[in-house]
């Protein structure tokens, strides 16, 4: 890894944390003002809202301006964001606050990973980048709660204050300032000439490419997966009469899990295609989620646990990899806009379908019939190729 991407990391993980910091900073106090839980689950829903909106826009703006423009807009939204929170911590204020920092960290994503895939030279280079450059969300998970949380218990005169609150809004704000810091010396990339005719190409064309079509149902059917388990693991370890505290450690090793794998994806880059990759995930997500109801104990749950982050945490960085192939140059950006718009929407869809589907065939029920429906999905996942001319991209 050289510097410059380490620096890209890291600006990434400053920008991620803001969101991932006010996401559990907003909700907390709302609660703490006496809103009732619907209204916490609508304040929630609108970190992922604007990107659904704004992905496909942040994608062509990329493709037009390159890195700095775009994340200098993701900064300024999201250090405004807390900011605002921090002098009025009202609720509407709150609901303005994870609009802008939900919405400026799928604009900061989008512009990096546009940048990091056209700086790498070849296929086993876009896997080792990509594999770094997924890290950062999952430090990001942890470095935003856990340093808000300990400002909200301790930085105030009791823990829980208002001041507390405000400190920990306070670094929130500076976090996404530190990362324009670590990100505004990138050198520029050549940005690719419109094409000769004028004709501006529409979005939804890509949509069109049978591969690009196959690559984004992939890449869905592992999010879902990533949601469903996310979102029934209480559930489920509620029906076993596991503690909060059990049930926090089960999901706190699927996420170190994911990420430890992304540490190891660099060095298997040039051993292992995208393709067998995705493959083996499918296959190992499809049996985890057969035998995962099946489990009574906290220790074969947490097997689960760990098996199923190892094989869904190596999935983003190859379908990076593989999205950078088989899309032109000029419209990267547009295509990990559709990316993330397609999965935002997903995430907001998925856990209202999965409530209802879980009172209706049961909590084990969704399991099984999603691990069918990803286990169905593996020949779409077979049928991926993409273009091998030569090495360079």
């Amino acid at each position: 890894m050289n510097a410059g991407l380490l620096r890209l990391i890291l600006a990434q993980v400053c920008l991620h944390a803001a969101m991932t910091g006010t996401r559990l900073a907003a909700p907390l106090l709302a609660l703490r003002e006496g809103y009732s839980a619907a209204a916490v689950g609508v304040l929630l829903a609108l970190f992922a809202l604007t990107q659904v909106f704004l992905a496909l826009p942040a994608g062509r703006y990329a493709d037009r301006h390159g890195l700095r423009r775009p994340l200098l807009i993701a900064v300024t939204a999201a250090s405004t964001g807390a900011s605002m929170a921090a002098l009025i911590p009202v609720f509407p204020v709150l609901c303005i606050s994870a609009l802008l920092t939900g919405g400026a960290t799928g604009v900061a994503v989008i512009a990096l990973q546009r940048h990091v895939g056209r700086a790498a030279t070849n296929p086993t280079q876009l896997k080792q980048v990509f594999s770094w450059l997924a890290i950062a969300p999952a430090a990001a998970n942890f470095v935003g709660p856990f340093a808000t949380g300990l400002l909200i218990d301790h930085a105030g005169p009791a823990a829980g204050d208002l001041v507390g609150y405000r400190v920990a809004f306070v670094l929130l704000a500076l976090l996404p300032l530190l990362c324009w810091l670590l990100a505004r010396g990138t050198q520029e990339l050549p940005t690719v000439p419109p094409r000769a005719d004028g004709i501006r190409p529409r979005a939804w064309d890509l949509l069109g490419q049978p591969m690009f079509r196959r690559l984004l149902f992939v890449n869905w059917l592992q999010s879902a997966s990533w949601d469903v388990h996310t979102f029934v693991l209480p559930l489920l370890g509620h029906e076993r009469g596991l503690s909060a505290s059990m049930i926090g450690t089960l999901l706190g090793a699927f996420a170190v899990a994911a990420a430890a794998i992304r540490v190891v994806l660099p060095v298997l880059a040039s051993r292992s295609s995208e393709r067998g990759v995705i493959t083996a995930s499918n296959v190992v997500t499809a049996l985890v989620f057969a035998i995962y109801p099946l489990m009574r104990s906290a220790l074969g749950m947490g097997m689960c646990s760990v098996l199923l982050g190892v094989a869904l945490g190596a999935v983003q960085p190859m379908v990076m990899s593989m999205l950078h192939q088989i899309t032109p140059h000029a419209r990267h950006g547009e295509a990990l806009g559709l990316r993330v718009m397609t999965l935002n929407a997903s995430s907001v869809a998925m856990p209202m379908l999965f409530g209802a589907a879980g009172a209706l065939i049961g909590v084990a029920g969704v399991f099984w019939v999603v691990g069918g429906v990803v286990a169905l999905g593996t020949r779409s996942v077979w049928g991926l190729q993409v273009p091998r001319k030569d090495q360079s991209l």
